[in-house]
């Protein structure tokens, strides 16, 4: 899964432009999905490893959302977003 979610490719800057870009990961809820080439960044989210299938890390989105809006704040794209919620450090600390 490693290599997969860190594919990086020489012809496209975006990975949902390229079709080799088959695994897609969001640090940020800590969410796999399989890359939907639709021409957009949809993912097909998946809790088992695609190679494996073992399990993966449960979704922390309900999560994020929910400290965020306890802050007062509407969304991803809310301006006042402290910058620990644009990363995974805002659960990693809290795992520690």
């Amino acid at each position: 899964m490693g290599a997969a979610t860190t594919f990086h490719c020489d012809m496209h800057e975006d990975p949902a432009e390229c079709p080799d870009s088959l695994i897609a990961y969001n640090e940020i809820t800590d969410e796999y999905g399989l890359a939907i080439h639709d021409g957009g960044a949809s993912v097909l989210l998946i809790a088992h490893c695609p190679f494996c299938g073992c399990g993966l890390p449960e979704s922390k989105a309900d999560r994020w959302f929910d400290e965020i809006e306890a802050l007062g704040m509407s969304g991803p794209s809310d301006e006042r977003l402290p910058e620990k919620y644009k990363s995974a450090a805002w659960w990693r600390d809290a795992e520690r």
